[in-house]
């Protein structure tokens, strides 16, 4: 027969669904009427309220309730419909074994506000003093495995994590869902002996070769330094590595300078073991036999010979000569003009490129100049000259830029004593103009169209060459400035006062 605690109906364990149940029960106490109470009308009773009890159980266990859930550190905020931890956590497809932390337990009922918090452990595979182990654990470092498990270290023993260099104290990497083992070595350190110039000192390292064991313990070691035996040597218990160190210098030698390290003694040695080779007239700015010390400075000079040939022009003269065949203002080149040239060699010493010595060794006439030979005419042939004035013969045409000026215009002040007189005495009137006597002699008869007849009877101190200034009276100024024909009337002035050749300037712009 069972006994009451086998077919008494439980209790709801969800806090709400008990207060809901309380409730129901008052109420049914206060609005039915109590019948006669027999044994076989309370186990009806009774077993009437466990179904209803397990029905509201089944209705409220849709009903969500809010849980923080922190798994290895990383928080979530989840609505649970699930009775217990457990179930929620497969739910949110956390897995968990019995290595694991689940706080509160797997087996704990689901209440609004619960924070369950999962620790998930770490496979780890241990490698130590040749033996592997594979545990599972919680600990948080590289040193809290190896206590967990008893094995001793020392501070200057090295471990690695995943074949990476690692420290005793440093965190572990996160535990993953699916996890791979971590592996965890530990390489016991030996101790060697370092010397460096000659300073010897201990050492405890868990490096495998010897270029990481003085990298470890801080030894910078340059190109030039010799390390016995090699860095690639592997390390093991009583091992003596020799280190020569090199002292750095710097050379300068065609147009760069080459910073090095060397353990040669003397400055001859050191060029010879970088290859720096001084040729001919080479040198260095520091002695062959000096010793070589810390910071060194050497400047290779290159020395060069060059041979240089400057040249120099010799300009030509140039040679008239009177064709009386040959009519005025007309000219011929009778021999082309060539300049000459002159030869110098130098002989030139350069140190590193920058003349130093610059010796004349010879100067020679490469080639003579050529004279220029011209021939001008000295004919003269007067020409008729129909103008609206009259018909005039000329000797001579010429073109020049007019300017005009009067007494006023003429650069002195009413009151000086040659105010309104001329170069020859005369007063200034029109018909009077200004010319350079070497051009057009004084007291010559001209005639420039647009203006008429003049007598060259002035001169000035800007009137040169092919430029003839046209002389007005104070009331009667024109102003001009272009270039014209001046026809020089007949007669001729005698053949002394002729200048053959005119001058070139000043110039016509067209």
């Amino acid at each position: 027969m069972a006994s009451d605690s086998d077919t008494a109906p439980q209790e709801p364990q969800n806090p709400h669904a008990a207060r809901v149940l309380s409730a129901l029960r008052q109420r049914w106490a206060g609005l039915l009427p109590r019948p006669r109470l027999t044994p076989r009308s309370v186990l009806l009773g009774t077993l009437a309220l466990a179904v209803l009890a397990l029905a509201l159980e089944a209705y409220l266990s849709t009903v969500a309730v809010a849980v923080t859930v922190h798994v290895d550190g990383a928080v979530h905020q989840v609505t649970a419909y699930r009775h217990t931890v457990g179930g929620l956590l497969r739910a949110m497809g956390v897995p968990f074994s019995d290595a694991d932390i689940v706080i509160p337990p797997p087996e704990a009922r689901l209440v609004g506000g619960m924070e369950v918090t999962v620790l998930h452990a770490r496979l780890v595979r241990l490698e130590a003093d040749g033996r592997t182990l594979q545990v599972s654990t919680h600990a948080r470092t590289p040193a809290d495995a190896l206590r967990e498990q008893g094995i001793a270290f020392g501070p200057a023993d090295q471990v690695r994590v995943n074949g990476e260099p690692w420290g005793l104290e440093q965190p572990l990497p996160p535990p993953q869902s699916a996890p791979a083992p971590v592996r965890l070595s530990l390489r016991r350190a030996v101790p060697i002996q370092v010397e460096v110039d000659g300073v010897r000192a201990s050492l405890l390292t868990a490096a495998t070769t010897v270029g990481e064991a003085l990298r470890e313990e801080g030894i910078t070691l340059y190109l030039g330094d010799l390390v016995r035996p090699d860095l690639g040597t592997p390390v093991s218990a009583g091992l003596q590595v020799f280190v020569e160190r090199s002292v750095p210098v710097e050379i300068a030698m065609d147009g760069h300078t080459v910073a090095t390290r060397t353990r040669r003694q003397t400055v001859g040695e050191l060029l010879a073991d970088e290859g720096v080779h001084l040729v001919g007239r080479d040198y260095v700015d520091v002695p062959l036999d000096a010793p070589v010390v810390p910071g060194l400075q050497v400047e290779v000079v290159r020395v060069r010979e060059a041979l240089e040939v400057e040249q120099e022009v010799i300009p030509y003269e140039t040679l008239w000569q009177p064709d009386s065949g040959l009519e005025l203002d007309q000219q011929r080149i009778e021999q082309a003009g060539e300049p000459g040239l002159i030869k110098h060699r130098y002989r030139t010493v350069l140190e590193n490129g920058t003349p130093r010595e610059r010796t004349l060794e010879e100067t020679w006439v490469d080639r003579e100049p050529t004279t220029r030979l011209i021939a001008y005419g000295t004919k003269i042939v007067s020409r008729p000259l129909e103008t609206p004035e009259g018909t005039f013969t000329y000797w001579r045409r010429i073109r020049m830029l007019a300017t005009s000026y009067s007494a006023a215009t003429a650069g002195k002040d009413r009151d000086h004593p040659e105010y309104g007189v001329t170069y020859l005495g005369w007063p200034m009137r029109k018909g009077i103009v200004a010319v350079d006597p070497s051009v057009i002699p004084l007291r010559s008869k001209v005639y420039v169209p647009g203006y008429g007849v003049g007598i060259a009877g002035d001169t000035g101190g800007s009137i040169k060459g092919r430029h003839i200034d046209l002389g007005y009276d104070e009331d009667n100024l024109v102003l001009w400035y272009r270039w014209v024909d001046v026809y020089l009337l007949d007669p001729p002035p005698p053949r002394s006062q002729i200048r053959w050749v005119l001058p070139n300037w000043p110039v016509e712009r067209r």
